[in-house]
C-alpha cells in the first residue's frame, strides 16, 4: 500500500482498540466493518493478517455463537455466500419470465415442487440481524471483514455507516510495496534493475502475489540478479 494509505489503516485500527470509553459513552456496540475488495492476489487475506498481527486478536471464520472479545470475523466470498447485488436479482427474474412465457405448462408444473436439493445459502436479512444483533448483545471489541474480489453493487443495506464503515480497495503492486518485497525476500534495499522495475510496474497491471512469486528463490543457488531478471 502507498505509505499515507498504509499509515491511515493502521491510524484507524489503533485508534479503534482503544475507543472502549468512546462506545461506552455512546452507548454502541464496539465493533467496526470493513469490505476489502480487489483482484485475487492483491492482497485480501494478507492485509487481515498484517491487522491480527497489529492488534493481537483472534481470527475467526464465520461461526455466529462462539466469537471472544478481541476477534476478527471473516467473510470470505461474499458474493458468492449471498445473493446481495440487485443485478442478480434482476437477471434471475428476466430468466425466470423468459422460460415462464416460451413453456407456460413448465410454469404449472413449479406449483407443490419440492425445495429439495437447493443450496442453503445466508440470508441477506439473517446477516444483517448477525451484525446489528448479536453484537450489541456483547462487550468487546469486534471487526468484521468482507471480502469481494470485484466490487459489483452490493445491497446498501449492507454497507451503509455502522455496518460496514470502512472499503478498501486493495490493487496492482506499485514500485513502493516492490521495494518492501525486494527487502523481505531478497535483503536488498537498491540495484541497477529497481529503475527498470519501476517503470514497468507503472506500465503494468501486476498482483503482489505474482511479484512475490519472482522474488521467490526457486533453488538454493538462485540469486537476486536472477530473481529480478525473472520479474522484468
Amino acid at each position: 500500500m502507498e505509505a499515507e494509505k498504509k499509515k491511515e489503516m493502521i491510524d484507524d485500527l489503533v485508534s479503534f482498540s482503544k475507543a472502549e470509553d468512546f462506545y461506552a459513552r455512546i452507548r454502541k456496540a464496539w465493533k467496526q466493518g470493513y469490505l476489502l475488495y480487489g483482484l485475487p492476489g492483491t492482497g485480501k487475506s494478507t492485509m487481515i493478517a498484517a491487522m491480527t498481527n497489529l492488534l493481537e486478536y483472534d481470527i475467526y471464520d464465520l461461526e455466529l455463537t462462539e466469537t471472544l472479545s478481541k476477534s476478527i470475523i471473516v467473510i470470505e466470498d461474499i458474493n458468492c455466500s449471498l445473493d446481495l447485488t440487485g443485478q442478480r436479482k434482476k437477471k434471475k427474474e428476466n430468466k425466470a419470465a423468459e422460460e415462464e412465457e416460451k413453456n407456460p405448462i413448465k410454469k404449472q408444473a413449479k406449483i407443490g415442487d419440492s425445495d429439495q436439493g437447493k443450496t442453503s445459502k445466508v440470508t441477506l436479512s439473517g446477516l444483517l440481524n448477525f451484525i446489528d444483533g448479536l453484537w450489541s448483545a456483547y462487550k468487546g471489541e469486534r471487526l468484521i471483514i468482507f471480502m469481494k474480489n470485484y466490487m459489483e453493487k452490493l445491497d446498501p443495506a449492507l454497507i451503509r455507516r455502522g455496518r460496514m464503515d470502512k472499503p478498501i480497495e486493495l490493487s496492482y503492486c506499485n514500485f513502493e510495496s516492490f521495494k518492501v518485497l525486494a527487502r523481505t525476500y531478497l535483503e536488498l534495499d537498491s540495484h541497477h534493475l529497481f529503475n527498470m522495475i519501476e517503470r514497468l510496474l507503472g506500465e503494468s497491471r501486476v498482483t503482489l502475489t505474482d511479484v512475490a512469486e519472482h522474488l521467490m528463490p526457486k533453488t538454493s543457488v538462485a540469486d537476486a540478479e536472477t530473481s529480478l531478471k525473472s520479474l522484468v
